[in-house]
């Protein structure tokens, strides 16, 4: 029979739930601002007192290990919900403490200390050194993982080491939570490509999009179609507003955004990331146009900054790739299939430029053929409670020869909508 638990060892796990739900919350602030690198919050905590606590940035260089250990040295300790809120209200910049980490000022704040890490320390040498062993120099005593670091050159190395050093070691708290927080990063570190994102939203009969006023006739063969009631522009959103806000989330969130010609020529977007958050690197739109259709006056176009790519199979030297080029957007000629791109050779070649995340924003023939290539790791699909009520684009001709089931599915609503997510790749390979 066992015995109960003491409430000294419940409130022990407690206390390490809740230092670890505040590391993920840290790392959660490096949306848009790490990549190529992962999200990693720190809390480094003495006597049941946070001394310091962190984030890492790519531009800051510094590890969220080392920046706790330096505030650790900056500031007194506090108790936890004082040192919580007031860290909320920090901005970046103060956030994350400038100076140099000084072995007798570590050791002083940190000795017995434990900390609190959504990912494994890392052991080599990149950037920056290798934190385990700041952390033992430090006279750290314990540290909570959530979870391995999916990168070859860690991969449980760094625990060896702090376990060698003395240091006592415990993995898995929150690990599911990490796990998500790193899957773009888990995706790419292994594959050197991208995680793929497919997101569309749907009326209740699978419609992608709502009547037009302007469409009186099909897309197909020049058929006429009944004249459709005239609809006001905001009544011919899908989806809810709030649903909007979370796909501008999900934009920020990603390094690039992948559409279709034919998304373009319709509904002539910016596919812009309007959070008015920081990122460390504009989002990159992504366009697959084989034939080189995309207009110089669309909102594409003339927003053009660095930030436009145009994937085809047209000649690069064209006179409308040479357009194209003096209007600042790129133009890559990839390898395909007759007129159409290869997708995954787009997908590889996104990978090669530090892309870990590519969320998949189309219509119903690119989605198709990104689900029949393999390179949608994870779709989201919001569904509104509208009936479109008229035979639209609700799916192309290509497709699966048998169904494919999502796994791990959740679900989330948005004000009226409900959200299905769930993920047709393992990206950690534990399935």
């Amino acid at each position: 029979m066992n015995e109960p638990a003491s409430s000294g060892s419940v409130s022990a796990v407690a206390a390490d739930a809740v230092f670890m739900d505040r590391a993920l919350a840290l790392a959660a602030r490096g949306v848009a601002l790490t990549s190529p690198n992962p999200m990693v919050g720190a809390v480094l905590v003495r006597d049941g007192l946070v001394v310091g606590e962190g984030f890492h940035t790519y531009d800051g260089v510094r590890h969220a290990e080392i920046v706790a250990l330096e505030a650790a040295v900056k500031r007194p300790a506090e108790k936890h919900g004082g040192l919580v809120d007031r860290a909320f209200r920090h901005d970046i910049k103060s956030a994350i403490p400038s100076g140099v980490l000084t072995p007798e000022g570590a050791c002083e704040a940190a000795r017995g200390a434990t900390l609190y890490i959504n990912l494994e320390p890392c052991c080599h040498t990149g950037r920056t050194g290798p934190c385990t062993q700041a952390l033992i120099a430090a006279g750290v005593s314990r540290v909570v993982a959530a979870m391995a670091d999916p990168n070859p050159a860690v991969a449980g190395r760094g625990f060896k080491q702090l376990r060698a050093a003395g240091i006592e070691v415990s993995i898995g708290l929150r690990e599911a939570e990490a796990r998500r927080l790193a899957e773009a990063f888990a995706k790419w570190i292994v594959s050197r490509q991208p995680l793929v994102t497919l997101k569309s939203a749907l009326t209740l009969d699978g419609q992608l999009v709502l009547p037009h006023p302007r469409l009186s006739r099909s897309h197909r063969g020049g058929r006429a179609r009944p004249p459709l009631p005239r609809i006001a522009l905001k009544d011919r959103w899908i989806s809810s507003p709030e649903s909007r806000s979370e796909v501008q989330r999900m934009r920020h969130a990603s390094d690039a955004l992948l559409t279709g010609i034919g998304t373009v020529l319709a509904d002539d977007p910016l596919l812009t990331d309007r959070t008015g958050l920081p990122r460390r690197r504009k989002l990159l739109r992504v366009v697959m146009d084989s034939r080189l259709r995309l207009p110089l006056r669309s909102k594409l176009a003339r927003s053009a900054d660095k930030d436009l790519t145009v994937f085809t199979r047209a000649k690069e030297d064209s006179p409308k790739a040479r357009a194209l080029r003096r209007a600042g957007i790129e133009v890559v000629r990839v390898a395909g299939r007759g007129a159409k791109p290869d997708l995954r050779a787009v997908v590889e070649e996104l990978g090669r430029r530090e892309m870990l995340s590519v969320l998949l924003e189309a219509g119903a023939t690119l989605n198709s053929a990104a689900l029949s290539a393999g390179i949608v790791d994870k779709m989201r699909v919001f569904f509104a409670p509208k009936v479109a009520g008229f035979s639209g684009a609700g799916a192309a001709s290509n497709g699966f020869q048998a169904a494919r089931e999502l796994h791990d599915l959740t679900m989330a609503q948005f004000g009226a909508d409900f959200a299905v997510e769930g993920y047709l790749h393992d990206v950690y390979r534990t399935r």
